[in-house]
């Protein structure tokens, strides 16, 4: 990625930095830009008001002042908190999402590292926010942060695995690991012996993109599986003794982890960045690709977010009961059904 775009070799380490700083940059940048979007604008509509006006034109700048805000702000350590784990445990939950945009490739050379297991890799890494969430519940010292990890962690764990197993569906199909390769299949693919726009995979697999799509609204913690951080029971759950950029940085990481997953969903289900009319390794699609790429993602944003501001929140039981009584099994009957089809057709 990093030759193509500079047009000159160079060294490893170098390839590196420019795929961790733009990785890096990423993160407040997806961020702000779903912040603004969504909880800024399309909530505001939904709910027939205008949102922030006044912070630059329509609002836009709102967000850039709530984070100066934040950065202000004392950084506040409980007195019976481990300040060291305290103080990493947001580093974690953000490295975890800066490392999810790695793997999301963009383009046909657009991808900070191509490796031949990548859905499963960049899966493995989302987890690593788990250890974080847990670090910040434990190191607070206080009951409601520690609930909150517990819930939090509990959560985590149990839609992991329906958000795998909707994914094995999609690596059966396509036949690899690879995301460049499950964009390749969906670009090559026909419906009905017709190949016009491909064969994306939200038709043959939409069962999977039901699954996937539920089980990310709960990794990220969102309405209705909120449980983690619900004010009317637990304050705020694991962020509730943080301050400051600390808490800005949690807030960041749901963020930017909304972004990222719906980047993995286009990829898997929506045929990522390719263009239909385009030969797959077509140089134009390195230009079309990233412009594609963002308009799908601000579309399962948008579902994301849709759900969020529609549904009333979870009890523990009922979040608990509906992974393992309901989004399971779905989840192992679709990759019976494509394991068979797979193998008849």
């Amino acid at each position: 990625m990093t030759d193509l775009v500079l047009g000159l070799e160079l060294a490893y380490w170098q390839q590196t930095s420019i795929k961790v700083l733009v990785a890096a940059v990423m993160v407040p940048t997806s961020a702000l830009i779903l912040g603004y979007v969504f909880l800024m604008k399309i909530m505001s509509f939904m709910q027939s008001r205008l949102g922030p006006m006044e912070s630059g034109p329509f609002g836009l700048l709102q967000l850039v002042g709530d984070g100066v805000k934040f950065i202000q702000k004392e950084d506040i350590f409980p007195e019976k908190a481990d300040k060291w784990v305290f103080a990493m445990a947001p580093i974690v939950v953000l490295v975890s999402t800066m490392l999810l945009f790695v793997f999301v490739p963009v383009g046909p050379d657009l991808v900070g590292e191509p490796v031949d297991a990548g859905i499963f890799i960049a899966l493995a890494v989302s987890s690593i926010s788990v250890i974080g969430i847990l670090m910040a519940g434990w190191s607070s010292a206080n009951k409601y942060s520690l609930i909150g990890a517990l819930r939090a962690t509990g959560q985590l764990i149990a839609y992991e695995l329906p958000l795998v197993l909707a994914v094995v569906g999609v690596v059966i199909q396509a036949g690899t690991l690879n995301l460049q390769g499950i964009v390749a299949a969906q670009a090559s693919g026909e419906m009905f012996g017709w190949g016009g726009i491909g064969n994306p995979y939200v038709f043959t697999q939409f069962v999977g993109f039901v699954v996937f799509m539920i089980a990310i609204q709960a990794e990220l913690t969102q309405t209705p599986f909120d449980m983690p951080v619900a004010e009317s029971e637990i304050v705020g759950g694991y962020q509730v003794e943080y301050t400051g950029f600390r808490f800005l940085s949690f807030f960041l990481a749901e963020f930017a982890t909304a972004f990222a997953f719906a980047g993995i969903a286009s990829v898997l289900f929506l045929g990522g960045w390719w263009v239909p009319g385009f030969d797959i390794d077509s140089n134009a699609l390195n230009f079309l690709g990233p412009i594609v790429m963002f308009a799908k993602i601000m579309l399962v944003s948008f579902l994301i977010f849709w759900v969020r501001f529609t549904y009333p929140r979870f009890r523990e039981d009922q979040l608990q009961s509906f992974a393992w009584k309901v989004l399971i099994p779905i989840s192992l009957a679709n990759i019976v059904v494509t394991g068979v089809l797979k193998v008849v057709f």
